[in-house]
């Protein structure tokens, strides 16, 4: 059996192309791209990944890998797949930005740990919620639709010298703006309950200035933020499902757009 050098490079290309897209998606995506998760471990789930979709993804064209256009191609690779993981890892920063803003309202501020998602310091109430949204993320099966989408990424976006158009991109910068929104939206009952609460203590302040309101005021308005975390849970788990599928709707009109 006599293998040709065009032989080889198109089988080469046809697991190494893939295989930025889907190591540049594990690098970005939520679970998989937490820093808890070590570089081997995303680096044999990429290998085995590549290998199982090879087969399935359409021809892809036959250039020699140390060509300038193989370069071109892996870097389109690469933000296909950046792509794809920063817009699921946004709605985790919308978690993380509610949860600190409703710490800094209940003047818990002061208490942070590293974050194990992003291996960055941030305040223990943005913990426990994004905790809470990686439960429901799991429980949603939404690590395996994160691997459909991307094994249909490899259809509507063909392995080519070109890649995301610049509306695509565009789009998805726009998304960003959810980091603020999804953030307000989750923790704007509670920020509106605490305001009415220092509205109390700014009353009582004037009408009786011997008061110490500082020394009654924080616990008070950490016991009250307590009680509202504790009411408005179970409206911010719908809320971050409601992310999710938004995210999911916008990667499916980035990919679909390329068609």
């Amino acid at each position: 059996m006599t293998i040709t050098g065009a032989q080889l490079t198109a089988w080469v290309g046809a697991f190494l192309w893939p295989l930025f897209r889907i190591g540049a998606m594990l690098m970005v995506a939520p679970v998989y791209g937490a820093k808890t998760v070590p570089v081997r471990i995303r680096a044999g789930l990429a290998f085995a990944m590549a290998i199982l979709m090879a087969p399935m993804i359409p021809a892809v064209p036959t250039i020699d890998v140390f060509s300038p256009e193989s370069v071109l191609i892996i870097l389109h690779q690469l933000i296909i797949g950046v792509a794809m993981g920063f817009a699921l890892q946004l709605v985790m920063t919308a978690v993380i930005t509610g949860g600190q803003t409703i710490a800094l309202q209940m003047g818990l501020g002061f208490a942070v740990m590293v974050d194990p998602q992003n291996g960055s310091q941030a305040p223990v109430m943005s913990q426990y919620y994004i905790l809470m949204v990686i439960l429901v993320f799991l429980g949603l099966d939404g690590h395996l639709v994160i691997l459909e989408v991307l094994a249909d990424s490899f259809r509507t976006i063909p392995i080519a010298v070109t890649g995301l158009s610049t509306n695509s991109i565009w789009a998805l910068v726009s998304w960003g703006g959810q980091i603020f929104a999804g953030a307000v939206g989750m923790a704007l009952p509670t920020i509106a309950s605490l305001l009415v609460v220092n509205l109390a203590f700014g009353i009582m302040t004037r009408a009786a200035p011997q008061l110490n309101i500082f020394a009654i005021g924080f616990p008070i308005t950490m016991t009250v933020g307590f009680a509202l975390v504790l009411v408005t849970l179970p409206s911010v788990l719908p809320h971050a499902n409601t992310m999710f599928s938004e995210a999911y709707q916008l990667l499916r009109q980035i990919l679909v757009a390329e068609q």
